[in-house]
């Protein structure tokens, strides 16, 4: 008699338990036991942690939340073998020089002038009469945005930090084209001079299309295709580059 009750009571709590664990929202995943064991928060870069769900925590209120990625880790862009490729990461270093001048602690160095060996490196993201139009007009919102506050929107170095006196020194694109596609990048990419890094904020892809853009500048013609679809002209360099002898250091 006490196992019938016993078994009755079990299904009638099993029942109403299994009841109330019901929803009629269709979003809600109803009654879960212990959901904090198997649904972890999902961590995001650039939330403010220092509030959460109303309650506010000043310790953590101003602290950075995004962490940079771990050296050597490589983001996911898909499955374009030859978008992949252009956003591996930069096969060039910055010199050692750059920790102190730009920041770069803790990023991987070298001793060896890079810079003057990025003179061979050619710009990967080729231009087509199909993709050339496209490929400039982001390259002018992206000049526009990250570009022209220094160097002008005519490229000619006299851009609104300059007229306010924020900066002195910003040269004409006019008055660097025996600078190659390569070199262009690594400056952009690592800074140069007064010009801070843009690593961070622009991607590989979108500083060889700024590249093409600056080319444009120096040139009008620049990239410009006939009826047989090939380009026109191109910025012609006006030195060659020199080669550098590396020394092996042990």
């Amino acid at each position: 008699m006490n196992l019938r009750n016993i078994t009755s009571i079990a299904i009638v709590s099993i029942t109403v338990l299994l009841l109330n664990s019901c929803s009629s929202d269709p979003n809600s995943p109803g009654l879960e036991y212990m959901p904090d064991m198997y649904r972890s928060p999902a961590i995001e870069p650039y939330v403010d942690y220092g509030e959460i769900r109303g309650r506010e925590n000043k310790e953590v209120k101003m602290l950075l939340s995004a962490k940079t990625p771990p050296m050597g880790t490589i983001p996911y862009y898909g499955t374009d073998e030859q978008e992949v490729s252009l956003m591996l990461p930069y096969a060039r270093k910055a010199n050692t020089s750059f920790e102190l001048s730009h920041g770069m602690f803790g990023a991987e160095l070298t001793d060896v002038d890079e810079y003057t060996l990025a003179a061979a490196d050619m710009n990967p993201l080729k231009l087509t009469a199909d993709n050339s139009e496209a490929i400039f007009a982001e390259g002018k919102e992206l000049f526009m945005n990250n570009c022209s506050h220094c160097h002008g929107a005519k490229g000619d170095g006299n851009g609104p930090m300059m007229e306010n006196g924020s900066f002195a020194g910003v040269p004409d694109y006019a008055n660097l084209k025996e600078l190659s596609d390569g070199q262009l990048f690594y400056s952009i990419y690592y800074g140069k001079g007064a010009m801070g890094a843009h690593r961070s904020i622009i991607n590989k892809k979108e500083i060889w299309t700024i590249v093409h853009q600056i080319r444009s500048i120096q040139n009008p013609d620049y990239g410009k295709f006939d009826s047989t679809t090939t380009m026109a002209t191109e910025v012609i360099v006006d030195s060659i580059p020199v080669e550098v002898e590396i020394e092996e250091h042990h």
